[in-house]
């Protein structure tokens, strides 16, 4: 792999080797960082989404909107559901992205002095010792879930009501 990732040796490069090499290394934990910055946006798209709709329902009950036609609550349950698996599907996403740029990152901490992620990574129990540190896109990956099932449930309400 590693033989993949350095395109050229020290040698084969010429002086200027370890400053470029250091000066990528840097742009790609920078984009790491841009990575992380665009799953949390896209989060606060998704939470933003599924509260509106949450509370479009819940209005309903109260305001007495769609009070007869309780089927376009249903679909508004359908639609819910349909958003929280986009929404799990691009967490998921976004967590598979990150593991490959951290194992890039290993990789390239292989020739530099300190390989500061690596030892991280260990410290934490490289994410498999709950009590060292629990991954964040574990949790991340409940919330689709979450309000997948209270669109379920709302749904089969709705859709109970619509058949009596």
């Amino acid at each position: 792999m590693t033989e993949e990732l350095f395109s050229k040796t020290e040698k084969d490069y010429g002086d200027v080797y370890k400053d470029h090499l250091f000066e990528q290394y840097k742009l790609y934990v920078e984009s790491i960082e841009k990575t992380s910055d665009r799953r949390q946006q896209a989060n606060n798209y998704f939470l933003t989404i599924n509260t509106a709709l949450i509370s479009l329902i819940g209005l309903s009950f109260q305001f007495k909107i769609f009070e007869n036609v309780n089927w376009i609550k249903a679909l508004l349950a359908i639609v819910g559901i349909i958003i929280c698996i986009v929404f799990w599907f691009l967490i998921r996403s976004y967590k598979q992205l990150n593991t490959g740029k951290f194992k890039v990152i290993h990789e390239i901490e292989k020739v530099l002095p300190l390989a500061l992620y690596k030892y991280e990574w260990e410290i934490l129990g490289k994410g498999e010792d709950k009590s060292k540190y629990y991954p964040f896109s574990h949790i991340e990956l409940l919330i689709p879930w979450v309000f997948g099932l209270i669109y379920i449930a709302l749904g089969i309400y709705f859709i109970v009501l619509t058949l009596s």
